[in-house]
C-alpha cells in the first residue's frame, strides 16, 4: 500500500481502494462499513442473511456512498464460502486493499467450563477462530497481488482475560490474538500489516446475548470505569485507523478500546 502522510486526506487514499468486512451486517460491522463508505471505499459487505446487508447497502448509499457488493449466505466457518466471496471480490474488482474480519458469535448459555458441550465448544470455535482463519487464507493471497493490505481482526477483552461462564467464546478470542500474530510475522515483509482489535463491552447484538445471562448488565457495568458500555461507532473510527496507510508500522499487535474494563480492579 502506498504510504501517505497522516496529513494527507483520508478521502483522497480510500476512494479506490476495496475494503471486504465480515459480520458487517449489525454492530461494529456495520458502523465500520458505514465509516470506509464515508471515505469513498469500495465495500463488500459479507453474512449470512441477505435482508440485514441489504439494510447496510441502502444506508451505505443513503449517505452518498458507493454501492456495496452484498455477499450473502457466507458462513465463515465453511472453507468454500469464504474462498467463493474472495473469488467474486477477485473478478470483480481485481485487488483487495483492507479486510475486516468481524463475524463472531457469543456462546448460547453461561456455563462451567465441564459443563460445556462438545457440540457449542465447536460452534464458537468454529465461528470466532476457524472463520479469522479461512478469511486470512483467501484475503492474502489477493493482497500480494495488490502490493499488500491491511487487516483487522476482532479478537475481545475476552481474549486478553478470562471470563467465567465463557470459556469456549474466550479460547476463541485468545485464539484469534495468536493467529494474528503469526500471520502478521509470516507476511511482515510483503507489506501487509495484520492487527486485532480487541473491543470492551459494546452495544451490539453480541452484547445482548451476554446482557441476557442473570444480572448481565449489572454485572459489565460494575467492571467498566467509566460506567458505560461503548458504541460500535467508536470501535468502528478505531478499525478504520488500524487500517490508514501511514500505520505501516504497526502490525502482530491488539488495540483495546473498553472503557478501562482491562486496566484493572474497581474496588
Amino acid at each position: 500500500m502506498t504510504q501517505v502522510h497522516p496529513s494527507a486526506s483520508q478521502a483522497d487514499y480510500w476512494n479506490d481502494k476495496v475494503v471486504f468486512i465480515t459480520g458487517a451486517s449489525s454492530g461494529i460491522g456495520q458502523a465500520s462499513a458505514l465509516a470506509f463508505a464515508r471515505l469513498g471505499a469500495q465495500l463488500i459487505l459479507v453474512g449470512r442473511a441477505e435482508a440485514p446487508l441489504l439494510k447496510t447497502q441502502q444506508e451505505i448509499e443513503a449517505a452518498g456512498g458507493k454501492k456495496p457488493l452484498c455477499i450473502s449466505g457466507c458462513d465463515v466457518s465453511v472453507e468454500s464460502h469464504v474462498a467463493d466471496a474472495l473469488k467474486e471480490v477477485e473478478s470483480r474488482f481485481g485487488r483487495l486493499d483492507a479486510a475486516f474480519n468481524n463475524a463472531g458469535m457469543a456462546q448460547s448459555v453461561a456455563a462451567g467450563m465441564a459443563d460445556i458441550s462438545a457440540e457449542e465448544w465447536n460452534r464458537v470455535l468454529d465461528v470466532n477462530l476457524r472463520g479469522v482463519f479461512f478469511s486470512m487464507k483467501y484475503e492474502i493471497p489477493l493482497m500480494l497481488k495488490s502490493g499488500g493490505g491491511r487487516i483487522v481482526n476482532t479478537s475481545s477483552v475476552a481474549g486478553e482475560i478470562g471470563f467465567a461462564g465463557v470459556s469456549a467464546y474466550c479460547a476463541s478470542k485468545w485464539g484469534v490474538i495468536g493467529l494474528t500474530k503469526a500471520a502478521a510475522l509470516d507476511y511482515a515483509r510483503h507489506n501487509i500489516c495484520i492487527n486485532a482489535l480487541c473491543p470492551g463491552p459494546v452495544e451490539t447484538p453480541l452484547l445482548d446475548k451476554f446482557l441476557s445471562m442473570p444480572d448481565g448488565r449489572e454485572k459489565i457495568l460494575a467492571h467498566q470505569p467509566d460506567g458505560r458500555v461503548g458504541q460500535p461507532g467508536e470501535m468502528a473510527e478505531t478499525v478504520v485507523s488500524m487500517c490508514a496507510p501511514w500505520n505501516s508500522f504497526m502490525t502482530g499487535t491488539t488495540v483495546t478500546v473498553d472503557g478501562g474494563q482491562t486496566a484493572g480492579i474497581i474496588f
